[in-house]
C-alpha cells in the first residue's frame, strides 16, 4: 500500500499541466488550458486542464481528475503503477506501507527488470542464429521486420542454456522472475526449452514475462511464465505496449486469444489487437482496454470452445459497461483464427468483418433465447431466469434500462414487472415532489459549500462537529469532513479530490470542481465560505429555537431545567430582538 500522504507530497510536486502536455498539446485559454478530449473523439476543444487547481475536466465526456487520473486513463495503467511512473519522472521513491499482518509489501527490485532484457536479448540473438526457428517463422508468414518489433527470440533445446547469459546461473532472481526452476535435487534447469520466445511487456515498455510456443508438436503447446513479482496474467495483454497508440487512434480494441495472431494482424496492418495471456479475459483486462478505447471487439474462434470464452468474457463485462462505451463479439468460421484468416483474405476483409462484430446486447439475447420457443409460457419463464442474473449484473443506467426493456418484451411482461421479479431497482425513478424542492431549495449552498472545502480543505475545521443535510453535495461535503478529521496532516485539495476517484462520491466532486472551473479572480473563496458557515449556524439556531418553543408550548418555562430556561431566553432575545431581564 502507498501512503495517503505520499500521494499528497508527489502531487504538490507535480503540474498537472506539464503531466499533461507529455502526451497532449494543450493551448493557453485564459487561465486554464484547452485541448480537444485524448479521452473521446471531438474537432472543437472541450477538454480544460487548471494549473491553479490542479485538475482537469472534459465538458463533452465528463473524464475528471487529478495528475495520477490521468496517467491512469491515458496510458491504461493501474493505480499503483501511475504512481510509479509519476514518481519516477520527478525522482521520488514509492513508499509502501506494511501490509495489515505487519509484512512489509513487497516490491520488486529495478534490476529485476534488467534480469528480464538480458533473457530477451539472449533469446532475440539465438533466434537470428537458428535456422530452423526462423523456417518456423517464415512458414507461419512472419518477417525479420515484425519479429523485431515485438522481440520474438528463440529458447534453444537443452537444459541450463541461459548459462551462458547469466555468469551466475545460481542466482536466485533468475528464480524468482521464472526464468529457470530448481528440481526435487536442487539442480537448476532453463523454464524454456526449443521454443519461439515472445517477450511480455508492460504498457511502459518493460518486459515482465515471456510466452513460449513449440516449433513442432509438443505439450503444452504454450508455456507461460509463472506468477511472479512483476508479472500477473489476469492483469496483463500480450502486444499491449506496440498497441496502444493506434488503439488510442481507432478508438478500438480487438481482444485475441494467440500472440501468433496479435503479431500476424500487426503484419498485415490490424495494429491494435491485444491477446489474453493463457487465461479468461479478466475484469482487469477489461478495464485496462475501456481507458484506452470507446470499442472493445472479442475476436474468436466460432468453435464450441471459441463461443466459451466469448461466453465468459461477456458475464466478466456486464458489471464495467460504460455508457457511451461498445463492446462487440466477432466470431471467425470454425476453421480459421485471426491469424490464418488475415493471411487468407487479408486486412481490408478482416476489418470489415470486426465492423460488422455483433454488439453485446445482440449477444446476449441471442445466447439466453438460444433453444427456446418464447410462444410458450414455460420458455418465457426460463428466458426470465436466464436473464435475471446478467441484467443484474449490469450498472450503466442506459444500457441497463435498455437491456431490460428488451428482456421484459421478449418475456411478455412488463418492465416495472420484471424490475420487480427481479428485486432491482428502477433505473428512472421519479422523487418525491418535497424532496425535489427541498433540493431545488438546498442544492446550491451545499454545492458551493463543497467547492470551498475543495478548494481550502483546512476549512473544515470550521464545520459544527455534528453537522449533517440530505442530499448528493451534502452527503459529499460529510464524507470530505470525515476524512479530514480523522487525517493526521495537512490534506490538499488535489489529494483530497484523489481519494474519492472510483467511489460514489466521485461524479458530484467532479461536477463540483467542474463548477470551480468559471471561478474569476475576484473570486473570495474564504469570503463564500464564511457566509455559508454563518448561514448554516443561523439555520441551526433557528431549528433549536423552533424546538425549544415547541417544549415551552406543551410545558411551559417551568418544565424547563434553568440551563434549558436560559438557552430558550437567549433564542428568544436573539430571534425577537426582546430586551434582557
Amino acid at each position: 500500500m502507498i501512503p495517503k500522504s505520499f500521494i499528497q507530497d508527489l502531487l504538490n510536486r507535480l503540474d498537472i499541466v506539464d503531466v499533461v502536455e507529455r502526451y497532449v498539446p494543450l493551448k493557453k485559454a485564459g487561465a486554464n488550458y484547452v485541448a480537444c478530449c485524448p479521452f473521446h473523439n471531438e474537432k472543437s476543444p472541450s477538454f480544460t486542464v487548471s494549473q491553479a487547481k490542479q485538475f482537469y475536466h472534459c465538458f463533452g465526456c465528463g473524464a475528471h481528475g487529478t495528475a495520477i487520473s490521468f496517467v491512469m486513463e491515458h496510458l491504461g495503467l493501474g493505480f499503483v503503477e501511475a504512481v510509479e511512473e509519476l514518481a519516477q519522472s520527478i525522482g521520488m521513491a514509492v513508499q509502501h506501507e506494511q501490509t495489515a499482518v505487519g509484512v512489509a509489501s513487497h516490491k520488486a527490485a529495478p534490476d529485476l527488470y534488467e534480469i528480464m532484457q538480458v533473457a530477451t536479448r539472449y533469446y532475440f540473438g539465438q533466434l537470428k542464429a537458428s535456422r530452423r526457428a526462423i523456417e518456423y517463422l517464415e512458414r507461419r508468414g512472419l518477417t525479420g521486420a515484425i519479429a523485431a518489433k515485438f522481440g520474438i527470440g528463440y529458447a534453444p533445446d537443452g537444459w541450463q542454456n541461459l548459462a551462458a547469459a547469466y555468469p551466475d546461473y545460481q542466482r536466485h532472481e533468475l528464480e524468482e522472475v521464472g526464468l529457470v526452476i530448481s528440481g526435487d535435487d536442487d539442480k537448476r534447469y532453463d523454464r524454456f526449452r526449443d521454443r519461439i520466445m515472445f517477450p511480455i511487456i508492460n504498457v511502459r515498455g518493460q518486459v515482465i514475462g515471456f510466452g513460449g510456443r513449440v516449433l513442432d508438436k509438443g505439450e503444452p503447446k504454450y508455456l507461460n511464465s509463472p506468477e511472479t513479482v512483476l508479472f500477473e496474467k489476469g492483469r496483463e495483454l500480450y502486444g499491449l505496449f506496440q498497441a496502444q497508440k493506434s488503439i488510442r487512434g481507432s478508438q478500438r480494441a480487438l481482444v485475441v486469444e494467440g500472440y501468433m495472431d496479435v503479431v500476424a494482424l500487426a503484419q498485415h496492418g490490424v495494429e491494435y489487437a491485444v491477446a489474453t495471456l493463457g487465461t479468461a479475459t479478466t475484469s482487469h483486462h477489461i478495464q485496462k482496454l475501456l481507458r484506452l478505447a470507446e470499442q472493445m471487439v472479442f475476436c474468436f474462434d466460432g468453435d464450441k470452445a471459441g463461443r466459451k470464452a466469448a461466453w465468459r468474457a461477456l458475464e466478466n463485462a456486464l458489471p464495467l459497461l460504460q455508457d457511451g462505451k461498445r463492446i462487440n463479439f466477432l466470431f471467425l468460421p470454425a476453421e480459421h483464427d485471426p491469424d490464418s484468416f488475415v493471411r487468407e483474405f487479408g486486412r481490408e476483409v478482416f476489418e470489415q468483418r470486426v465492423a460488422e462484430a455483433m454488439p453485446l446486447s445482440e449477444y446476449l439475447l441471442e445466447e439466453i433465447c438460444s433453444g427456446l420457443d418464447l410462444r410458450s409460457q414455460e420458455a418465457r419463464n426460463q428466458l426470465i431466469q436466464r436473464a435475471k442474473p446478467l441484467i443484474s449484473a449490469i450498472t450503466s443506467p442506459v444500457t441497463a434500462l435498455l437491456l431490460r426493456k428488451e428482456v421484459a418484451a421478449l418475456a411478455g411482461v412488463t418492465q416495472p414487472e420484471l424490475e420487480a421479479l427481479y428485486e432491482i431497482a428502477p433505473i428512472v425513478k421519479a422523487p418525491p415532489r418535497a424532496f425535489k424542492k427541498a433540493a431545488r431549495a438546498s442544492f446550491p449552498v451545499h454545492r458551493v459549500l463543497l467547492q470551498c472545502l475543495l478548494a481550502h480543505p483546512e476549512f473544515g475545521k470550521e464545520m459544527p462537529g455534528d453537522w449533517h443535510d440530505e442530499g448528493e453535495d451534502a452527503e459529499a461535503v460529510m464524507a470530505l469532513l470525515s476524512v479530514l478529521r480523522e487525517a493526521d496532516y495537512a490534506v490538499s485539495g488535489p489529494a483530497l479530490a484523489q481519494m474519492f476517484q472510483g467511489t460514489t462520491h466521485a461524479r458530484t466532486i467532479a461536477q463540483a470542481e467542474a463548477g470551480m472551473l468559471a471561478w474569476g479572480e475576484e473570486f473570495d473563496v474564504e469570503r463564500e465560505f464564511n457566509g455559508l458557515l454563518g448561514k448554516l449556524r443561523e439555520d441551526r439556531r433557528l431549528q433549536a429555537f423552533q424546538v425549544m418553543q415547541q417544549e415551552a408550548a406543551r410545558g411551559g418555562p417551568s418544565g424547563m431545567s434553568s440551563e434549558q430556561r436560559e438557552q430558550y431566553l437567549q433564542l428568544l432575545r436573539r430571534n425577537k430582538d426582546v430586551p434582557g431581564k
